[in-house]
């Protein structure tokens, strides 16, 4: 018999078991970068400059790379199919953005701060989407 603190509360579970919640999560996961996305693809050439700013050579390349991670990445993550390549697409896409805009060892002060915590924002949403592909890949494993 399971202890009150073992147990969730009924809402919880009701939340958690709800056919939406999967769907629903992942197009929050994944919703930054397919906005970010369509917004690259309507503006292709700030979309350059954005990678070219960060020394991304060439420039052309890179934005076209990060518009078809940043659009076909979200749409098979929320499909569910090759959650982990799309998860590890973005993952990947996400740390080098990081590293490049939020270089927090060369910053003091509020700068410093600033750049530091939207870095582990970023590691937090790269485990995000690592945690979308085990739980994926555990569901297919189930079935």
């Amino acid at each position: 018999m399971q202890s009150w603190t073992e147990r969730d509360p009924g809402w919880v579970d009701a939340i958690l078991e709800w056919r939406w919640t999967w769907l629903l999560a992942r197009v929050g996961l994944t919703s930054a970068y397919f906005i970010g996305g369509v917004n690259k693809a309507l503006d292709f050439p700030a979309a350059v400059a954005e990678q070219a700013h960060f020394g991304m050579q060439p420039a052309v390349l890179w934005a076209g790379v990060a518009v078809v991670c940043e659009l076909v990445a979200p749409v098979l993550i929320v499909w569910g199919r090759f959650v982990w390549l799309a998860a590890g697409a973005l993952g990947v896409l996400t740390f080098i953005a990081s590293l490049l805009a939020n270089d927090f060892w060369n910053k003091t002060g509020e700068a410093h701060f600033m750049a530091l915590n939207s870095f582990f924002e970023h590691i937090g949403l790269i485990a995000g989407l690592v945690m979308a592909a085990l739980i994926a890949e555990h569901a297919k494993r189930q079935r």
